[in-house]
């Protein structure tokens, strides 16, 4: 018998790891999404495959969401046709508004149901090994009940950063470091190859320098060698960054670089490859041979 039954909303690249890594931990897991392959996909893991948000959320404890937007969250779960059902949490894995999450926390524990938003950071690779980073925003009794129940499970470095809204915020800041820093990454890497240098030998050169980085170290051999396998996508960085701007005017908060991030990625995303990898920005460079992804 599982300990624990997710409502697991949304199975895109994202929902997938998680639900994956969910099943393997023994939890139990009942899917959702508008997409039946995706659905299937997971059940095929042994995960119950529902038709509806609602249907999910039957017998399930937690309800799990992994979405796009605000409102595809509050559709899903507080919606009339949502998820709640016999649960007695939320655990929002989306990136979305902070404010957003605030008003659905208040509507979700007006009816009894605890909200804890819990953003991500390490994509699709590190939700599958359980080892990402997670940003909490939500009491701290909320906190500490999502991390034993199923955050445990998905996160190797997990950290209540406040209230509700406090983790979307917090996303929002690791989003403005992610975006200066692949733009940054792949400006680098055109330079060294411009030069002659191996890009590829460049993060083994730059280890435990001031310059080192995650992002340096997975993604500059990628970059170096176009491979275009998709980790993330560029039209979601788009929608972070957009959120960071949007909260730097309500606070009055000078963001330069992070304008100049954004609009290098609505450039790639008008060239076509905003469902691609971060390594699309290389598209802006070209290469020694020239190379395009092929289709």
């Amino acid at each position: 018998m599982t300990e624990t039954v997710v409502a697991l909303i949304g199975a895109g690249a994202m929902g997938q790891a998680i639900g994956g890594r969910l099943l393997e931990c023994g939890v139990g897991v009942r899917v959702f999404d508008r997409n039946p392959p995706k659905r299937a996909a997971l059940a095929e893991k042994g995960a119950v495959d529902c038709a509806s948000a609602a249907e999910a959320g039957q017998g399930a404890d937690v309800v799990l969401t992994s979405l796009n937007s605000a409102e595809a969250v509050r559709a899903l779960t507080v919606g009339e046709d949502g998820a709640l059902g016999d649960a007695t949490m939320v655990i929002d894995m989306s990136s979305i508004d902070p404010d957003a999450t605030r008003g659905l926390a208040e509507e979700a524990e007006g009816r009894g149901v605890a909200w804890v938003d819990s953003p991500l950071s390490g994509g699709a690779p590190k939700a599958a090994k359980g080892t990402m980073t997670l940003m909490l925003g939500g009491s701290e009794a909320a906190c500490a009940e999502a991390e034993r129940r199923v955050l445990t499970h998905l996160g190797a470095n997990i950290t209540r950063m406040g209230p509700s809204g406090a983790g979307q915020a917090t996303k929002l800041v690791n989003q403005v470091l992610c975006g200066i820093h692949f733009l940054a990454t792949a400006e680098a890497t055109a330079l060294a190859e411009r030069t002659g240098v191996d890009a590829a030998l460049i993060p083994q050169a730059l280890a435990g320098g001031r310059a080192d980085s995650a992002i340096l170290q997975e993604f500059m051999p990628r970059m170096a060698a176009r491979d275009y396998e998709r980790t993330g996508r560029i039209d979601n960085m788009i929608k972070d960054l957009e959120g960071a701007h949007a909260l730097a005017r309500s606070t009055m908060t000078a963001m330069p670089a992070t304008a100049l991030a954004l609009e290098v990625h609505r450039m790639l995303t008008a060239w076509g490859w905003g469902g691609e990898d971060e390594v699309a920005l290389m598209e802006m460079f070209g290469g020694p041979d020239e190379a395009r992804r092929p289709g």
